[in-house]
């Protein structure tokens, strides 16, 4: 008689079944990994600027004058072209309110995110609440704390941002 060599058919069956377990788990998780580091990115480069508009706010007490569009030394932004990154299209600033665009169809932003915002308010928090600067009054002061929002799916934000924009 001789020896068997080699696997038997159930048993190269039951590895291919365990690798396409293991790879339905893996893949969708891996997905999601680099969609996160990917609005990584926009959470960065939207953080780049918060200090700016907290120096315009301290210096003038108003954020009105904190804006991306404007190309004028007085508002100490850069304009939102000059803000960008690899999955990040461009960063924008409106009265204080920091907007991050990721880039969309065509880009190798992953699917799930592909265009989609996040924006960073800022404001002041007092007993009644967070209260956007830009509606702030001169009686709610105190240093400035930021909102995150986004239109992004919570599962890919971190855990200081919030979907619901």
């Amino acid at each position: 008689m001789q020896k068997q060599q080699g696997f038997t058919l159930i048993e190269l069956m039951i590895v291919v079944a365990i690798i396409g377990i293991l790879a339905a788990i893996a893949i969708p998780q891996y997905q999601n990994y680099v969609a996160r580091s990917q609005m990584s990115e926009a959470m960065t480069l939207a953080s780049g600027v918060k200090t700016d508009v907290a120096e315009i706010y301290n210096t003038t007490g108003s954020v009105s004058s904190a804006d991306s569009s404007t190309d004028s030394a007085a508002s100490q932004i850069p304009p939102s072209s000059q803000i960008s990154g690899t999955y990040v299209d461009n960063v924008a600033v409106s009265d204080g309110v920091i907007t991050a665009t990721l880039r969309g169809t065509g880009s190798d932003v992953s699917a799930a995110i592909q265009g989609k915002k996040v924006q960073l308010t800022p404001g002041v928090t007092t007993g009644a609440g967070f209260t956007a600067l830009s509606s702030a009054t001169a009686s709610e002061v105190g240093s400035i704390t930021w909102e995150c929002k986004s239109d992004a799916e919570a599962k890919y934000l971190p855990g200081s941002c919030t979907s619901g924009l």
